[in-house]
């Protein structure tokens, strides 16, 4: 059981005095981890919900910044577990998985920056024909492939080595990455020729594409005016500080494992530090900072939440006052209720001058209303006294016609 369970767990040995600084570790890592969480989902949040950022370049970008993510998940929680842990050990299996993820996500990173090279390349030197070309297919299958290829590659080397015999079982770095050629017993002369293959597939390759869209792109500026040149440089200067970024990093892993015993563990632990926590923090920032959309967005976020802060400060300062205001207008109350006392009695006096007022009112409507009778009658005297002349007259004139007969 014993041989089983050593053959099968593999130490982590580049920590310089874990036990002395295993908290100061622990922070500066954490901290690490929760700021390249929070600035690469930020940018992509909005690029996400922002309609005017939905083009090819922003597209590339927010894959870029969700691999810098996928970067720190595969290395950050194993080593921070390890931090505070006796011993730092690994399974062979889960070791190989992790070197697997990890280098899938470092050539995903070239291939992606090579895309966003030949984007800017066809915006730049054929902008008539840059919608047809850059359509969504065109860029579904550039992110495709820039995962799938990497992933491949990387499983075949996964497959070798999980086939070879291990005579040590103690690492020299803090994770599993191309260290684990010097875990075998015999080096195996396939891996080396598949593992140089791979490192130019993913990463040479990628990086002299990128080198010679740029280079087109630099000649054919130069022959423009000057507004296509400032956008030439707004648009690649991010995109080539990212590259020579991560291809010094790349460049930091393959020196670190070659050099290793010539380089002492503290120097070792600073260079793998640089490489693994600087990295995903710088990509969010360079892009945050230099295209000029993005950073105007993220200026408007951060407008609006100090002006809710500022909002939620002075609603706590109004509620503070509300019990000196109210405090006043108790007293105000007060003084209310004696001038009311004194107006009650000013009304009780009006009250009865009132009464008096009404007895002269109801005399006067009386008065009126004898009036109006007294002119009904009239009218009623005005309207019959004709009818009646009529009668009295046709009465006088029958009666004078029967004398004569």
């Amino acid at each position: 059981m014993d041989v089983e369970l050593n053959l099968t767990l593999v130490t982590f040995g580049g920590f310089a005095e874990l036990h002395k600084y295993r908290y100061l570790y622990f922070v500066v890592i954490s901290t690490l981890y929760i700021l390249i969480l929070c600035f690469n989902s930020t940018i992509v949040f909005l690029i996400w919900t922002h309609k005017n950022l939905h083009e090819p370049m922003y597209i590339f970008i927010a894959a870029l910044l969700i691999n810098s993510v996928l970067y720190s998940m595969i290395i950050y929680p194993k080593l921070l577990s390890d931090v505070l842990s006796e011993k730092q050990t690994i399974s062979y299996p889960l070791c190989l998985f992790q070197g697997f993820l990890y280098y899938t996500s470092g050539g995903s990173e070239f291939l992606l920056l090579a895309a966003m090279a030949y984007d800017r390349y066809v915006s730049i030197c054929k902008p008539l024909q840059y919608p047809v070309i850059m359509n969504r297919i065109t860029i579904y299958v550039c992110l495709i492939l820039a995962w799938l290829i990497p992933a491949f590659e990387t499983s075949v080397l996964g497959v070798l080595y999980s086939n070879v015999k291990l005579c040590s079982f103690t690492l020299t770095g803090i994770f599993c990455n191309n260290s684990l050629y010097k875990l075998q017993c015999v080096p195996s002369v396939a891996i080396s020729i598949y593992g140089m293959v791979t490192l130019i597939n993913i990463a040479l390759l990628p990086l002299l594409f990128i080198l010679f869209t740029y280079i087109r792109i630099i000649r054919i500026s130069y022959h423009c005016c000057r507004e296509v040149r400032k956008k030439a440089v707004k648009t690649c200067l991010p995109h080539l500080l990212v590259l020579i970024n991560f291809s010094c990093f790349i460049f930091l892993d393959i020196i670190i494992v070659r050099l290793d015993s010539d380089l002492s563990k503290t120097i070792r632990l600073t260079l793998t530090f640089q490489s693994i926590l600087f990295h995903p923090l710088l990509n969010p920032i360079i892009y945050g900072l230099k295209m000029n959309e993005i950073f105007k967005h993220i200026k408007i976020l951060l407008s609006n939440k100090t002006n809710q802060e500022a909002g939620h400060a002075e609603g706590s300062g109004g509620n503070r006052a509300g019990p000196e205001v109210s405090c006043d207008a108790s007293g105000g109350n007060e003084l209310s209720q004696e001038a009311g006392h004194d107006t009650s009695d000013g009304n009780k006096l009006s009250q009865e001058a009132g009464l008096d007022g009404h007895d002269a009112q109801l005399e006067t409507r009386k008065a009126a209303g004898r009036g109006e009778a007294e002119q009904d009658e009239l009218e009623l005297m005005t309207v019959w006294h004709p009818q009646d002349q009529t009668r009295q007259d046709q009465t006088l004139k029958l009666d004078q016609a029967k004398a004569r007969l």
